[in-house]
């Protein structure tokens, strides 16, 4: 397709979507409130960008506290059984949630008076579980999205096209409403509407729509300058703004731009978005073909395990039934054969007593007179006698009465039938690069898989791949290459020692449960400094403007603000362009030896400058201070003079490099013309060799050199800040902590 036919059939798409003639259909999860799971009811946007209704905002900031404004019952509209809306009308909802100081607003317990907001306004998002801060205003601050309260008003006229709206001013029988004024905020017939809107007047002006019961507002006010329109946007916080706010509000030192051109932008990016996936719709529904194989394939499979596991548990419940049968066959046969054995023992024993048995018949044969028919019967009857005799010395029993030999120790048994792994095999954790970062030593940070089963532990596993620009033939390490593994790790994420600088490593990670480990991860790779990391804060202490910079508890961040002083001196200059730079350094010098750092400057810092000087140079910097200063003060300003370029081609004891405005400025060398600007990335660093005298900045994301230069290193070289106007710098965590703890 041709860029011309795309941009016909781009234009007609934007042309169908203006005109509603996209149809809205199977949208409704789209328009449910995450809270209440009910369809959006004057909806808000929370600063992270998602939206929750009013109702529920409130909820959260209240919990459970009555809202006075808010009383009255809430009805269901007809025809969308997930509808509600509140019976109070918005316009008194609006006016009272901005008026911070009106008599209609609330007081109770724990509350300002004057407020419907408590002074603690932090609630989670439940769209992307992070606290949102609403600040001391609360919900008056937030927007509402009235685009979203339009959709979600035309998808309930489709599900309720049977329940026509009625003409608001017409005497019974009301008639069918044919159109809605937006100003009027009232629906009419065709003969109301001609009767209160006369030709000629200033009603006929009035703005008209199809029938509606969503009035919406004609402009839109700013939440914080209540009598302003809202006329720009601000890039940093995404929202709308007033030129108050602009001006000497919160977004005073944030990137704005103007409403038609951020409108245009957005709409052109939504409008090819959706382009796109129109244009994919076939590649989709095959998709959702596949998908919906995919489930029938794990319906299928899941009865099919079913059936697997009920055969092998009946396997095993018939094995042990037949050892069971076995087992208790042995033991009445057992138990049987010494009843016999002691029963016979018994009996003989009480053939042993006077007048019975043995004993009896003894007697009886004694007195026999016949010497020989005695000898003939005495003779067996006495190895009998001597027999029960020698018993009664010796007595022990014919059987044992103990059945230990069918005591069964079936712990071993038990244990590998606990240990029978029901679960599956655990899906891998991502390694997650926004929390990962890879110095000398690498924190490597990873997410559990979305299963919600628990796993015993994890493996983070890593190799080196080798410096960059050098083949695998020039690796001399015995070890590159090869993975080596982390002892157990019970958390989500571990910390590895002893990385080579300038180096290309390979992380990975698996979970392990029950003895099953899932699949690896996909590989990442980072890049390590060119040198050891290099740890410090900033100081407080050495040429710190109290007034114009602003240094938080841990010192790790730096933000420059506006002051008095550089506006009377701004005062004092009549002509030219002049800025004023307030410097802070790092608290510790560095003065033998290679070191690296990383820091973040906000992009919407107005000027920066990053580098290192030395301690001779910083005296003079802050104990000769300059009012003001031009621009051609320092050599990489940007000016384009070529005594400037010849001047910093001599070696100085410091060197800073300018970025602002999302840009960093490189400054040319002598017969260099251009690619003195790139995009500012979003970490920095510096590498400084001290024997070397030459210092290098990075991309710290890319690890890629952007700049190098020589540097006089005649002293103690300092980490060097410079700040005009609004900007921030955020040192990285691993340079801040000194040494990394976890």
């Amino acid at each position: 397709m041709s860029d011309s036919e795309d941009m016909t059939e781009f234009a007609s798409i934007v042309e169908r979507i203006e005109r509603g003639e996209v149809p809205i259909k199977n949208i409704e999860r789209e328009l449910i409130c995450p809270i209440c799971k009910e369809l959006f009811t004057h909806p808000l946007i929370l600063p992270c960008q998602h939206s929750i209704c009013h109702k529920c905002v409130r909820e959260l900031l209240m919990l459970n506290h009555d809202d006075s404004f808010d009383a009255g019952s809430e009805c269901s509209l007809p025809g969308s059984p997930r509808s509600r809306v509140p019976s109070p009308s918005m316009e008194r909802l609006d006016r009272l949630v901005r008026s911070g100081g009106s008599r209609g607003s609330i007081s109770s317990p724990g509350w300002r008076r004057g407020s419907v907001t408590p002074r603690v306004t932090t609630i989670p998002c439940p769209g992307c579980q992070h606290d949102i801060d609403l600040g001391e205003r609360g919900i008056s601050m937030l927007f509402r999205n009235f685009t979203l309260e339009s959709i979600v008003e035309r998808y309930r006229q489709a599900a309720r096209a049977a329940v026509a709206i009625m003409c608001n001013l017409c005497k019974p029988p009301q008639q069918e409403a044919t159109k809605s004024c937006m100003d009027c905020k009232a629906s009419y017939c065709n003969e109301c509407f001609k009767l209160h809107h006369p030709w000629g007047t200033p009603k006929a002006q009035h703005e008209y729509v199809g029938p509606t019961t969503n009035f919406r507002p004609k402009v839109l006010m700013c939440p914080e300058h209540e009598m302003e329109k809202v006329n720009m946007y601000c890039e940093v916080c995404r929202r709308p703004v007033c030129h108050l706010c602009k001006l000497g509000g919160s977004h005073a030192n944030h990137k704005v731009t103007s409403m038609s051109s951020a409108y245009k932008i957005l709409k052109e990016k939504l409008a090819k978005s959706i382009h796109y996936l129109i244009s994919k719709e076939d590649q989709v529904r095959t998709q959702i073909t596949d998908l919906e194989q995919l489930i029938s394939q794990t319906e299928e499979n899941g009865q099919l395990a079913e059936r697997r596991a009920n055969e092998h548990f009946e396997r095993l419940f018939e094995t042990l039934q037949e050892r069971k049968s076995e087992m208790l066959r042995s033991i009445e046969q057992s138990r049987n054969r010494r009843l016999d054995q002691l029963k016979g023992q018994v009996e003989e024993y009480q053939g042993m007593l006077e007048n019975s048995g043995l004993v009896g018949y003894a007697q009886e044969v004694l007195k026999e007179t016949d010497q020989s028919c005695f000898v003939q019967t005495a003779k067996q009857l006495h190895v009998r006698i001597q027999k029960a005799t020698e018993s009664l010395r010796t007595f022990h029993p014919a059987a044992d009465p103990c059945f230990d030999e069918f005591v069964l120790d079936t712990s071993r048994e038990e244990t590998l039938i606990k240990e029978m792994c029901f679960g599956g095999v655990p899906d891998p954790p991502l390694i997650d690069l926004s929390t990962s970062r890879v110095y000398n030593e690498a924190s490597i940070s990873w997410r559990l898989s979305d299963d919600h089963l628990p796993t015993d532990r994890h493996v983070l596993e890593y190799r080196r791949l080798g410096a960059p620009g050098r083949s695998p033939a020039h690796e001399d390490g015995e070890d590159s290459g090869v993975w080596r593994a982390t002892d157990g790790v019970y958390g989500p994420s571990a910390v590895v020692f002893d990385l080579d600088p300038d180096s290309l490593y390979a992380f990975r990670v698996r979970s392990c449960r029950n003895s099953m480990f899932s699949p690896y991860s996909p590989e990442v790779t980072f890049h390590t400094p060119p040198a050891p990391a290099f740890g410090f804060l900033f100081s407080d202490k050495c040429g710190f403007s109290t007034e114009r910079l602003i240094l938080n508890k841990r010192r790790d961040t730096v933000e420059s603000v506006a002051g008095m002083a550089f506006l009377l001196a701004a005062d004092r200059v009549q002509t030219g362009s002049y800025i004023g730079l307030d410097y802070i350094i790092g608290d510790t010098g560095i003065s033998q030896g290679r070191f690296y750092w990383a820091f973040k400057v906000e992009p919407y810092s107005y000027m920066v400058k990053v580098g290192v000087a030395s301690d001779s140079k910083l005296l003079e910097w802050f104990h000769n201070p300059r009012g003001t200063s031009s621009p051609r003060y320092d050599h990489d300003s940007g000016h384009d003079s070529g005594s400037e370029d010849a001047c910093y081609e001599v070696s100085q004891p410091f060197t800073l490099l300018t970025v602002g405005m999302g840009r960093l400025f490189i400054p040319k060398a002598a017969g260099d013309p251009g690619g003195r600007v790139l995009p500012m990335p979003a970490r920095l660093g510096v590498c400084l060799d001290y024997d070397a005298c030459r210092v290098y900045f990075y991309d710290a994301d890319a690890m890629r050199c952007l700049y190098e230069r020589q540097v006089d290193c005649s002293g103690t070289m300092y980490p060097a800040f410079g700040l005009v106007g609004g900007g921030r710098v955020q040192l990285e965590e691993f340079v801040a902590a000194k040494r990394l703890t976890f």
